[in-house]
This record gives C-alpha cells, structure tokens and sequence, in this order.
C-alpha cells in the first residue's frame, strides 16, 4: 500500500492507525488487568520491529501479556518452554534423515512463526542462547549449510526471571543488546488484584478481537518510517547515547566510576525507532524529545554495565538513565 505524498492524505493516515492501537490496547486490556505501560510497549515493539525482555517475579502476568499480544493480531504463535536441557535443535530445527528417500530433510522448529514466546528464557544454558542471535538480528536461521528466511512479522517475546533466582543463567551481552525493550513488572495496585481475583474466580475464557494482521502491520512500519525526525530530535538521541559512554565530566560528573560498558550505536537506532511508533500512537506525524523521553529508560535500562562500584553501592541501571536524561540538554 501506498500512501498520497499531500500532508492531508498521510495525516489521515497517522490518525487512522492510532485509532486502531488504542483500540489493540484496549483490546488487550479485556485479558490485561492494569499493566498499560507493559501493553503499550509490546505493541510499539511489533510495529517497531524490536524484539522484547519481560523481568518480573512469577505470577506477574508476563507470559499472559504476550498471549493477548498474539491473540489481538492474525500471527502464528508459538511458545518455547526454557529449560536447563533445551538443545539448539529444539528452538530452530534439524536436519532428519529419510531412509526412503536417501537424504536429510529439514524439520523446522518453532522459531518459524510470527510471535515466538521465548518462556523463562534464562534457564537456558548458552549454548541455546546463541541459537536465537542469527535469527533475532538477521531474522534468519541457519540449519545444516543453508539458511532460511523466517516470517514477517518476526517477533521474539521473552521473560526471564530476576537473575537472583534459583536456576538461572545471565543472558550474553550480544543477545540483551538485540532486545529493543526490557520491562520490569512491578506488582499492581489492590484494586488492580481484587479484579485479577475475581476474573478468576469467574473463570470465563475470553477471546480477544484480532486488530491486526500481517499485511496491515507491515503497512504501519512503511507509515512509521514517514514519521518527520527533526535534525536536532536525532540529535538529542546520539547525546543522550553517548553520554552513556563519557566523559562523565561536566553535568554528568557524579556518573563517573558508575557506567563499565556503555550503549552501543543499535541503541540510538532502536530509541529512534520506537519514539516514532511512540508518536505514531498519539496521533503525530512528527517526533518530540518527549516522545525519546517516553521510550528512553526502557530502550537504554538493559544496553549499560554498571561497575562493581555501583552495584556496592545499590545504584541501578534504571537510576543512572534517569541521572542522563536529568543532565542531557533538551533541544
């Protein structure tokens, strides 16, 4: 689809998909209880092309989020169980020989879909991890000596546990810096958890309306990349990474001795891409500073290593992103 170049045309358009998101959110609510700030972000992430790290403690409604995420859109899902066994073979495929035919054939595995629930994706060893760097980057795989393409939209949605959890390994640095977001869910309020508690006890299977599908969603990444950037907006957004990376002179003194290893330049593409989906969901053709303040801590919180002298002194990735945008000129 192809959208008139006049202002009028692609400002109708802009309103139109905005529409259709608040209703996705809406949509997803029906199974969500709360969490909006989580709904939201997983539907920047599927218009971004980004893929997305849930943490939070059990029962906090992460592995639920991305059901309604793909039950709200026309995709294959499929779910992936981490475990401390898993091999590569069970998350991309292998290779099978056919005695009849004298051959290997390729059995595909499930990281050919649409939406891949990658569940408790750090009880897996490394080994697995690596699997899933060729397809999370290039969106392909390779199995045996040839590679294949994966589907369109391709979208990894995982959740990991805190990492002082029993049984889990920390995520390889090259896999967490291919994660567009990482959310952290918090516990809802007491309002929130007495309706939680009496949905259950209803006990109602509710199917959720399909917003979206294939097509149309590839349509709204061609409308995201007509979204107006300004000069000094990309701008804001190459300060705010490299103030990850020093000098921490300046405004930015009290940071020395807190940042190891600071964002890499995917950070500045993945913060302009999903403040423009942010802008898009407001109705915007154009992209603020806001919107790359709206988007920023969930972009950057996973992309920075914090020294041991700031884990000594309990100051937080979340804490040192906040402490950037405070410093960092707003144009």
């Amino acid at each position: 689809m192809t959208y008139d170049a006049s202002a009028e045309a692609f400002e109708h358009a802009v309103k139109q998909r905005a529409a259709l998101l608040e209703r996705a959110v809406g949509v997803m609510g029906q199974k969500i209880v709360g969490q909006k700030h989580i709904v939201e972000r997983l539907l920047i992430a599927l218009i971004a092309e980004g893929h997305v790290l849930l943490e939070g403690l059990p029962g906090l409604a992460k592995t639920t989020s991305i059901k309604a995420l793909a039950q709200t859109t026309d995709l294959s899902f499929a779910r992936l169980q981490f475990t401390p066994d898993l091999l590569p073979a069970d998350v991309i495929g292998t290779q099978i020989y056919d005695p009849r035919q004298g051959d290997f054939k390729i059995r595909k595995g499930p990281i050919f879909a649409h939406i891949v629930l990658a569940d408790e994706i750090n009880r897996a060893p490394a080994k697995v991890q690596s699997a899933l760097l060729e397809a999370m980057q290039e969106r392909q795989v390779t199995i045996g000596d040839q590679s294949y393409r994966l589907e369109r939209p391709f979208l990894v949605l995982a959740t990991q546990n805190p990492i002082e959890q029993e049984g889990t390994y920390p995520l390889p640095e090259a896999q967490i810096d291919r994660f567009l977001f990482k959310l952290k869910l918090a516990y809802g309020t007491k309002d929130e958890e007495l309706e939680i508690i009496n949905r259950a006890v209803q006990g109602e299977e509710i199917h959720l309306e399909k917003v979206f599908d294939a097509q149309g969603i590839l349509e709204m990444r061609d409308l995201v990349k007509k979204i107006h950037v300004a000069e000094k907006v990309k701008r804001y957004i190459v300060d705010l990474v490299f103030a990850t990376r020093g000098p921490f002179d300046g405004q930015l003194k009290d940071l020395k001795g807190m940042i190891l290893v600071g964002a890499s330049p995917r950070a500045s593409i993945d913060l302009e891409r999903a403040a423009r989906v942010s802008a898009l969901m407001q109705g915007r053709g154009f992209v603020t500073p806001q919107d790359v303040k709206d988007v920023g801590l969930d972009v950057l919180r996973h992309r920075l290593t914090p020294t041991f002298e700031a884990e000594a002194e309990n100051v937080s990735t979340d804490q040192i992103v906040h402490k950037i945008f405070e410093r960092v000129d707003v144009p």
